[in-house]
């Protein structure tokens, strides 16, 4: 029996001794096979030579313009409320919202009969002509010698009253150029410039108001409309500039970006900037008129990177084939 455990321990370390020599042995051919060897040598090779795609602009001198966005409403140039001469309850009304009138018409009557008196009935004359231009009082209603009853304005004539918040009121002046959109309208654009610009702030709102006049007289515009107005302010001239998506900021505060070199390589440059506005920045210094900055796939560039710049391709190599069928055309001519 001792001797039967013996022969099958010396079976079982016989088998495992067999198992590791062809582990070993598979493991040592695949180290010195051709294979393995080049499979890593492409490994090592990659580093070095990516390239990375990016899309670069040219950096060119350019002016920005400043502006201000704000509400407003159209209204007529020339309007008048009209008062009527005595105290008393409408008791006629002859006009309409957007009624035209003459001089002199009579547009309203007022009643000043008090309890146990009876008057005649009192006119209440348009001062000037023009279009009803506010919605007149109701028959019945009690005014006195400050109540208006309507308005007349000169719908012919229109512009635009906008308020423009007190940060901003250095920069106002009269022939500012503006830009107004109505929701009647989406998409068109009716210019205008600034004709008269308020001397005071309003205290509650801290707004100065500006009136604009349009350019063009437009039947599509009427009193009464609700107006986004696009307020031109300040130009800056003279400098250079790039998308502002080119810029990295650093933690200090310093700025960056990468230009694209003639041979496809990047550099990177520390620049000081200027004025951003609508994605545009200004560069003040470090920066040639004419070069190329990466403003998109910039956070993997790295100095001396190569880049694949798709708004401005590599010119593509001429190979051996091309240079002798070029020279064979050559020839034949």
């Amino acid at each position: 029996m001792e001797k039967k455990s013996k022969i099958t321990i010396t079976i079982i370390l016989i088998a495992l001794a067999a198992t590791f020599c062809g582990i070993l042995a598979i493991n040592l051919t695949k180290n010195n096979s051709p294979a393995g060897g080049m499979q890593r040598g492409r490994r090592g090779g990659m580093g070095g030579n990516t390239t990375f795609t990016v899309r670069s602009a040219e950096a060119l001198v350019s002016t920005l313009t400043d502006y201000v966005i704000t509400n407003g409403e159209v209204e007529s140039q020339s309007a008048v409320e009209v008062f009527p001469s005595m105290s008393g309850k409408v008791s006629q009304i002859n006009v309409l919202l957007g009624s035209h009138v003459k001089k002199g018409d009579t547009i309203a009557k007022i009643d000043p009969s008090e309890p146990g008196t009876k008057y005649a009935l009192s006119p209440v004359e348009a001062p000037i002509s023009g279009s009803i231009v506010s919605t007149p009082l109701k028959v019945g209603t009690t005014v006195t010698t400050n109540s208006a009853v309507t308005m007349i304005g000169d719908i012919d004539n229109l512009q635009v009253s906008a308020n423009i918040p007190e940060r901003y009121v250095s920069e106002l002046k009269i022939g500012l150029k503006a830009e107004v959109t109505l929701e009647a309208y989406p998409g068109i654009i009716f210019t205008a410039s600034v004709s008269r610009v308020s001397p005071v702030v309003d205290s509650s709102t801290r707004t100065k108001q500006v009136i604009l006049n349009f350019d063009k007289r437009d039947s599509r515009v009427n009193a009464g409309m609700f107006a986004k107005v696009k307020l031109y302010t300040s130009k800056y001239s003279g400098k250079l500039v790039v998308p502002s998506d080119a810029l990295v900021t650093n933690d200090d505060g310093t700025s960056y970006l990468f230009v694209v070199n003639d041979d496809y390589t990047v550099s990177r440059r520390e620049v000081k900037t200027g004025k951003s506005i609508d994605g545009k920045t200004q560069i003040i210094d470090n920066l040639m008129a004419g070069e190329r900055v990466v403003y998109e796939g910039m956070l993997s560039l790295s100095e001396g990177a190569k880049v694949n710049d798709l708004e401005n391709p590599k010119p593509a190599e001429k190979t051996e084939t091309d240079e002798k069928t070029e020279t064979s055309v050559g020839g034949n001519k």
